[in-house]
């Protein structure tokens, strides 16, 4: 399996955990909330969907309404189908976002765990950002090693596209630490008797309300 039909897959049963959905729906939830996905195709979706219900994760139904089934019918179409996810789907799917190994780092797949942290436990995301911080630092590091080795043989526009890139890392670095801060500060807010009936979001939280969640697009680090 490639890195990114696994990404795809995660995204697909993470979706469909929160309710059941036709392929166009899911298409359109994956281009719509998890940007990585917003080039991909029905070619890519249907055939994981196959796999996914092939692997016992999810189940076909047909559409809820009748009437629909018989006008695609006389129409000559095939009737919409429902992807429900099973409870070994739900299973795999918790595993799933327990795992917090170095491949959660990477941008394309930490963009898509990003999206479901508000189905993951605390203990969990924290270790994806602590490790996603780490990475990018490292990524920083090169750069800027790469940079000061090279700075004199760059035209102006060369020197201005790599710093380009530094900010770009320089700023997700920022973010994660107001993140990381955040988990921090509402898991001590949940350690405390008195500040526990302040922290109405309990382990799924973290994220104080006036702050954004979106990740930083990992396309705008266009000198890696």
């Amino acid at each position: 399996m490639s890195r990114r039909s696994g990404i795809l897959e995660f995204a697909v049963l993470g979706l469909l955990r929160e309710s059941p959905m036709h392929g166009y729906e899911l298409r359109k939830r994956l281009n719509t909330s998890l940007g990585i996905f917003r080039a991909f195709s029905y070619g890519t979706l249907y055939p994981c969907l196959k796999t996914l219900v092939a692997s016992g994760w999810l189940i076909e139904e047909p559409g809820s309404a009748p009437e629909d089934a018989v006008a695609a019918s006389l129409a000559g179409r095939r009737a919409k189908i429902v992807y429900r996810l099973t409870a070994d789907g739900k299973e795999h799917f918790e595993e799933l976002l327990s795992h917090t190994g170095p491949d959660t780092w990477e941008d394309e797949h930490f963009a898509a765990r990003f999206a479901f942290f508000g189905q993951t436990e605390r203990e969990v995301r924290m270790r994806v950002l602590e490790g996603r911080r780490s990475r990018l630092e490292e990524r920083l590091e090169k750069m800027r090693a790469s940079l000061s080795r090279t700075r004199e043989r760059l035209d102006d526009y060369t020197l201005e596209l790599q710093r380009h890139g530094m900010e770009s890392v320089e700023r997700e670095v920022r973010w994660l630490n107001e993140l990381i801060e955040s988990e921090r500060a509402g898991r001590d807010q949940r350690r405390s008797p008195d500040a526990a009936q302040q922290d109405i979001s309990g382990d799924a939280g973290g994220l104080p309300r006036h702050r954004g969640t979106t990740p930083p697009d990992p396309s705008e680090d266009i000198a890696k």
